[in-house]
């Protein structure tokens, strides 16, 4: 789970929205501004708003494109009055900054799962020189003294205040990282644009030598270590923005342990606690549980610096989502009824120990807060539990709300007390079976329907299901609330089903997902108009990409059969007219498929301009890949060639095609495997252009290309073959194994290879799993669904039967907006409109196993079926 997306839930209950869009310039709530950000610049300065920051520059200014700029962290409780002295120390000097303009944005940004390296940043100062540098620090510093903030990991600290310093950019300039990721850059001493590192840890950059002010700073960084105290850190568990958990040793006794770290102000609840508060209720609820088998003891607690740590007795086992995913039966394509059988005896094993070790803690009138798959330890031998992570606990007279929980899990807002961890033991009862219970955010109906789906796949009691059902819908207000007993739910006639839609009910479903998405239209929106994934707003013009955005909804609405959409088209072309600086060249991510999209859709004047615009960008450190990389800008140009004639489109084609072939030389590769990121995207490009010119040395490129992917492969289950990532394997199409089955296809059409051949069979074997974690069209089912749907592999597993089975699948996935079929996105909190992740995908996908029209990715034609 990326938790980073539950910070985009806030704005809107069904879709995915930037956080800064709950700011607001009226109100008192929570989403109100500060009192600076409602006031005009100042004379002769100029303000500007940019997602969560708010600039203030004079007008007359010229700042350098990097150097060391001065962060200012702030507690929610100070940041207004921090702000107000650094405002009235900068205007008067002529200094440049930015802040986040609202309590809301500055809580969100210190969160327990917020990015670690942006956290605590609530204002930027911009100097101009270094000189100017630590004249500002040190004014800053003697008006600051003494206020508390959180440490901000990428930053050097200044004394002991809320002062840091980073060497980076100060204008927005970007480069490729070694992923092919677009990043923020600087330029390093031989002028060239380089990552401007942004991780959790303070570095400076080689060719930057740190001016002699920061020396003491640099020194008193290096002091605090780790020697003094009397335990050895072997392995980093986890990490979240209010610190680590790592394993280590007693060294005086030899004993395994595991510590917990909190950092001060950082990591904060949603009540406000930060990370120390939270480790001390932990350590409370903790020696109130002692002597329970099923909780950890605490040993000891210390302060190093100024981070706090909770040692705790380390439990041998393993987290109960790893025994979920080595045990779960639909893994398989068609898992028999002994395994059914033996895997629903075991889950309800699991679960009666764990809500047997609920009703010890309860007992001690604990209540958990946190409950779910993660923070459920499992013995090696499956005969017990213990639940782990209490942080969250509180005393039931507390009559507490929940204040930290996995999206999965997270109780209603009505819920209080031992109400809190019923409802996760209820959704646990699902979640064992089905693991989606995350939709319960967008509509705690699914749960009904989720039931159905359990007792359709395998030979659990009715009553187990109907409990959890009634608890999950329970509204506590209308209970009698004595005995915390569940009802049964009115289930309803069995005519009116959860979903408006069955999806494999084709073209009835195309209906029904073509007014969803037309329905979640806001066309008065600069940023987008059908909402999708958080990538919209990632980077610049991400809500018009082909991947995210309205570019990539009208090509699926086209290939669908649904028709045009000429008010999002009118949109498309109005902000295509100039497009937003710093916008991506790539296909998914940017011009090039803006381009494509609107040639194909009976704009080509605006595509040739987007196209041109393409070509005169510098390309030398382009990532080799299709998403946003020189293999899709060269497909595009290749393809608007054609369409146009215009002979500079494909000899900048062939360009790209020399840049990527960069990227297999005969020992080495790619980062990254897949279609979307890795060398399979490359060796399309290769057919299609081989295709063209009938060069067979393209071929040997890409048969070069793909050896380069399926090298990163392994085998699993059954004999599946699956991108091996190191820490998970990877069968889907965006980037696992399905993506570079669908150019093994389109290779094999031209020549035949005996390896090749072996390798997509097992390829439609990793497509055959009964069940997968999310519907989007890259990561998920949808994409199996299109792969089964177009293979010329042929053979078991991708006859008519087997699609439909895939097809029927994405109902488990399916929500109701507005009464019409829609999908989830990325993580499952939201809905998702978009190609990549969301119901524009899943839409393509069903067209294309639907047979009445040729639908496809770009790139990627129908083939001749066996």
């Amino acid at each position: 789970m990326n938790k980073g997306y539950a910070v985009f839930c806030d704005v809107d209950r069904h879709f995915y929205d930037a956080p800064h869009r709950l700011s607001s310039d009226g109100g008192t709530g929570r989403e109100a501004l500060y009192e600076a950000a409602r006031r005009p610049a100042p004379a002769g300065w100029q303000r500007h708003r940019a997602g969560d920051w708010l600039a203030w520059r004079p007008r007359d200014s010229t700042l350098p494109a990097q150097g060391w700029k001065i962060h200012v962290s702030a507690c929610l409780d100070n940041a207004e009055s921090i702000l107000s002295r650094v405002i009235e120390y900068c205007v008067p000097r002529g200094v440049a900054f930015k802040f986040v303009p609202s309590r809301y944005l500055l809580h969100t940004r210190n969160a327990k799962y917020a990015d670690r390296s942006a956290s605590g940043k609530f204002i930027t100062v911009y100097p101009t020189d270094d000189e100017e540098c630590r004249t500002v620090a040190e004014g800053l510093d003697a008006l600051l003294t003494g206020e508390a903030g959180p440490y901000i990991l990428s930053d050097l600290r200044w004394g002991q205040g809320p002062l840091h310093l980073r060497y980076g950019s100060f204008t927005q300039r970007d480069c490729y990282d070694a992923d092919g990721e677009l990043r923020p850059a600087v330029e390093n001493a031989d002028g060239k644009l380089v990552p401007d590192f942004r991780g959790p840890v303070f570095r400076i950059p080689d060719w930057v030598e740190p001016p002699g002010f920061l020396r003491a700073h640099l020194d008193a960084r290096d002091a605090t270590t780790v020697v003094d105290i009397p335990y050895t850190i072997e392995q980093a568990l986890h990490f979240s923005n209010g610190g680590g958990v790592y394993v280590g040793r007693d060294s005086r006794t030899g004993e395994k342990v595991v510590l917990k770290e909190a950092r001060p102000h950082a990591g904060l609840a949603a009540d406000g606690a930060d990370a120390v508060t939270r480790l001390k209720r932990e350590q409370e609820a903790l020696e109130r549980l002692s002597g329970l088998p099923c909780t950890p003891e605490v040993l000891d607690s210390f302060v190093l610096g100024d981070h706090h740590f909770l040692v705790l007795e380390y439990i041998e086992g393993k987290p109960l989502n790893t025994f979920f995913a080595r045990r779960h039966p639909l893994i398989d394509a068609d898992p028999d009824a002994g395994r059914l059988a033996e895997y629903t005896a075991w889950a309800l094993r699991i679960h009666q120990l764990v809500e047997k070790a609920v009703e010890a803690v309860h007992s001690r009138k604990v209540v958990f807060n946190d409950l779910h798959l993660f923070n459920i330890m499992v013995s090696e031998d499956e005969s017990s539990v213990v639940l782990l992570d209490f942080e969250a606990a509180a005393h039931v007279d507390d009559n507490a709300r929940q204040t930290v929980a996995s999206p999965a899990f997270v109780a209603p807002s009505d819920r209080r007390g031992f109400d809190v961890d019923r409802y996760a033991l209820a959704c646990l009862r699902l979640a064992l079976f089905i693991p989606l219970t995350s939709l319960f955010a967008i509509d705690r109906g699914k749960a009904t329907h989720l039931a159905e789906v359990v007792a359709r796949q395998f030979p659990v009691e009715r009553a187990f299901l109907d409990e959890a059902v009634a608890e999950i819908l329970r509204d506590p207000a209308g209970d009698s609330g004595t005995t915390g007993r569940p009802r049964t739910p009115d289930r309803g006639p069995a005519t009116d089903p959860f979903l408006p839609a069955e999806p494999a009910d084709w073209p009835r479903s195309r209906e029904s997902m073509v007014n969803a998405i037309l329905t979640s239209a806001s066309p008065e929106r600069e940023d987008r108009f059908f909402p999708g994934d958080i990538a919209q707003f990632a980077t610049a013009g991400g809500g018009l990409s082909f991947g995210y955005g309205t570019a990539g909804v009208l090509y699926a609405l086209a290939e669908s059969g649904a028709g045009r959409c000429v008010p999002a088209e009118e949109w498309l072309l109005l902000r295509t007219k100039q497009p937003a600086s710093g916008t991506p060249l790539g296909f998914y991510d940017g011009l090039a498929g803006l381009a494509w999209t609107l040639n194909r859709l009976g704009h080509p004047e605006r595509a040739l301009e987007l196209a041109e615009l393409t070509m005169a960008q510098p390309w030398d450190d382009l990532p080799p890949d299709l998403h946003s990389g020189a293999a899709g800008i060269g497909l595009a140009l290749s393809a608007l060639a054609d369409a146009s004639g215009e002979s500079a489109l494909h000899e900048a084609a062939l360009r790209c095609a020399g840049l990527a072939a960069r990227s297999v030389p005969a020992e080495g590769g790619m980062s990254r495997a897949g279609l979307l990121h890795g060398a399979s995207g490359v060796a399309l490009l290769f057919i299609r252009l081989y295709e063209r010119t009938h060069d067979t040395a393209l071929l040997d490129l890409a048969a070069r290309a793909l050896r380069h992917d399926l090298a990163r492969c392994t085998h699993g289950v059954g004999g599946t073959l699956q991108v091996n990532e190191g820490w998970r394997t990877m069968p889907y199409l965006g980037a696992g194994s399905v993506g570079i089955g669908m150019v093994l296809d389109d290779y094999l059409a031209h020549r035949a290879d005996d390896a090749f051949e072996q390798a997509r069979g097992e390829i439609v074997q990793a497509a055959q799993a009964t069940f997968y974690a999310q519907p989007g069209l890259f990561r998920g089912a949808a994409g199996m669904v299109l792969y089964l749907s177009r293979t010329t592999a042929g053979g078991p597993g991708t006859e008519v039967a087997d699609v439909r089975r895939q097809m029927d699948a994405l109902a488990w996935h399916a929500m109701a907006y507005r009464g019409q079929l829609a999908f989830p996105g990325e993580q499952m909190m939201r809905l998702s409109m978009d190609l990549a992740t969301g119901t524009a995908g899943c839409l393509l996908a069903l067209a294309a196993a639907s047979h009445d029209r040729p639908a496809q990715l770009p790139f990627l034609p129908p083939l001749r079926r066996p």
